[in-house]
């Protein structure tokens, strides 16, 4: 199993650290979202849509990845 596979969704806010707000949930990370001078936002697909639309840096038209399944 890889890395990617095994990381924890951090939608929709995409919060680092102490700033982690609303990223409790439990899926696995199935997205990466490519953010601008901050790290990609691994999200689950239930948040994927939300943090697009709420995530900080995210860039316009947004760089999505597919990272594992779920």
């Amino acid at each position: 199993m890889s890395v990617h596979r095994t990381a924890p969704c951090r939608g929709p806010f995409g919060g680092e650290g102490g700033q982690a707000d609303g990223t409790d949930c439990l899926d696995p990370a199935v997205f990466e979202i490519t953010r601008y001078k901050r790290p990609p936002l691994r999200v689950c697909p239930v948040h994927l849509g939300p943090s697009l639309l709420m995530a900080s840096g995210v860039l316009w038209p947004p760089e999505i990845r597919l990272i594992g399944r779920p």
